[in-house]
This record gives C-alpha cells, sequence and structure tokens, in this order.
C-alpha cells in the first residue's frame, strides 16, 4: 500500500481510508487513484470489516484532478495520445465503481473541498455527511472539458433531481455545505469537530447489523436505481429476503430478539 491512502480502523469493524495529499488538497494522481484501489481491495477481503469511512487528510477532502500532471498508465507508455488519455480517464472512474462495489456501506466524511473527481467519489458513497466549512462543485466545465465525468451525471440526478443537478453540472459554480444538505447531496452538515464522531457513529449503528444482511442490502438499494419498473425491484427484493432469512444468522436475531439479548453475528 502507497503512502496517499491512509489505513486504519478507528474503532472494531470500521475501516478508515484517508486520502493522504494534504499538500496537494488530495487532488487525484496516478499514485493516489492506485493506492486507492489497492484500499479498496483490502477493504472488500476484510471479512471483519463493517463498515468504511472515506475522507481527506488536511484542509480538502478532494479537490479534483491533479492540473500539475496526472501520470501515465501502465502498459500505456507507448500508446498515442488519445488512447494514453483514455486509459487514464478509465483508471479514475473505476474508482468510483469500486466503491459502490465493496460489500460494506461507505461513508463519506466531507472534510473540506470536494470537486470534480472529488465530489464524483464522495457521491459513490453510500452515505455522505460533511463538515459545515466544505465546499462543493462539479467543475468539470469550468477545465473546458464535457461537464459529464466521473458518473456525477448520473449520481447526482437520481441523489436530488435533474434540474437542480443540470443545473450544477452546466454551471460548474462552487457551493457551500448548507446548500449541499438542502439539495439532499449530503444527509447532513455538521460542524467540522463533530464530523468524525457523526460518522463514527453511523458506523457504529451499521456494524450492529447482520454482516449478510448489510451487503444484500447495499446491492438491492444500487440496483434498484437502474431497476425499470416496481415490480422487477420487488422481485429483486423478494429474492433476497428469502435468502437472508435462510441463513443462521437471521434465526440467531430472531432468537436474540426474543431474548432480548444482543445479536452474535457470525456471517454464516
Amino acid at each position: 500500500m502507497g503512502d496517499t491512502v491512509l489505513i486504519d480502523h478507528p474503532a472494531d469493524g470500521v475501516t478508515r481510508l484517508t486520502l493522504n495529499r494534504p499538500d496537494d488538497m488530495n487532488t487525484i494522481n496516478l499514485e493516489l487513484v492506485t493506492d486507492m484501489h489497492e484500499a479498496l481491495d483490502a477493504v472488500d477481503a476484510d471479512h471483519d470489516c463493517r463498515a468504511v469511512i472515506l475522507t481527506g487528510a488536511g484542509r480538502a477532502f478532494c479537490a479534483g484532478l491533479d492540473l500539475k500532471g496526472y501520470g501515465v498508465v501502465p502498459g500505456t507508455e507507448e500508446f498515442g495520445h488519445a488512447q494514453r488519455g483514455f486509459a487514464v480517464q478509465q483508471h479514475i472512474a473505476e474508482v468510483v465503481h469500486r466503491i459502490r462495489g465493496v460489500r460494506q456501506p461507505v461513508i463519506a466524511a466531507i472534510n473540506g473541498a470536494a470537486a470534480g473527481g472529488g465530489l464524483a467519489w464522495a457521491l459513490a458513497c453510500d452515505i455522505r455527511y460533511c463538515a459545515d466549512t466544505a465546499k462543493f462543485g462539479t467543475a468539470f466545465i469550468r477545465l473546458g472539458i464535457s461537464g459529464c465525468d466521473m458518473g456525477v451525471s448520473w449520481l447526482l440526478p437520481r441523489l436530488i433531481g435533474a434540474s437542480r443537478a443540470w443545473e450544477l453540472i452546466l454551471t460548474g459554480r462552487v457551493f457551500d455545505a448548507e446548500e449541499a444538505d438542502r439539495l439532499g447531496i449530503v444527509s447532513r452538515s455538521v460542524p467540522a469537530d463533530e464530523l468524525v464522531d457523526r460518522c463514527m457513529g453511523v458506523a457504529e449503528e451499521i456494524r450492529g447489523n447482520s454482516p449478510f444482511g448489510t451487503w444484500m442490502t447495499k446491492e438491492v438499494l444500487w440496483a434498484n436505481l437502474e431497476i425499470p419498473s416496481l415490480t422487477a425491484g420487488m422481485d429483486i427484493e423478494n429474492r433476497n429476503q428469502i435468502m437472508t432469512s435462510l441463513t443462521d444468522d437471521s434465526k440467531e436475531a430472531m432468537q436474540s430478539f426474543l431474548a432480548k439479548r444482543p445479536v452474535a453475528w457470525k456471517n454464516r
């Protein structure tokens, strides 16, 4: 694991990933993205991990692409300019898929600026809280490129509706924590010194639930953003309910509820 993404475990079952380029506002370059891929692979393989917190070191969450240069994706050194650029694009954007794909819910603790790719990574998380000092912006269009990048044009309209999302994407304007809270981009804006505790509290609540049930819930929530009908969505729900109800953990949870004792989850 590299130095640009720090991994620690602030509580049992909780993993924290900290983007660690504070002098550059945690902007995105090849090293950071490579380390993010490796960190998310490690999280997904850690069966003791029940929830993840993603945050940034210093005064920013992630201020987007490092305009000083990204680097060349290994294996593409001899490609043409367009081909190398496309490899870079896919390398960065795949982090969005990876955040969505890990089994554990990912909580974004947005401690400062979240712009461009940083906003995209925050939107890819399952839950978002921000410090009341945080700033946001889609930013892409202000760099002379398309405002539709890294999944933002898919994620943002589903969070806040098409009209509001399109206004933010087409202008690329910066907006503050209060507006992010009001629009529903974050669950809540909190004082900066309360952000860690708020996210830890949510992570602890998630940790108290069934590991398999939480995994399957995340799968269905994301899948149903793409489902074309209520019937199709309920079909997935029905199958997951029966599958999870047949686990040993489900039987233990029922017995624990009746006995009024804590559940001893075994992920079986």
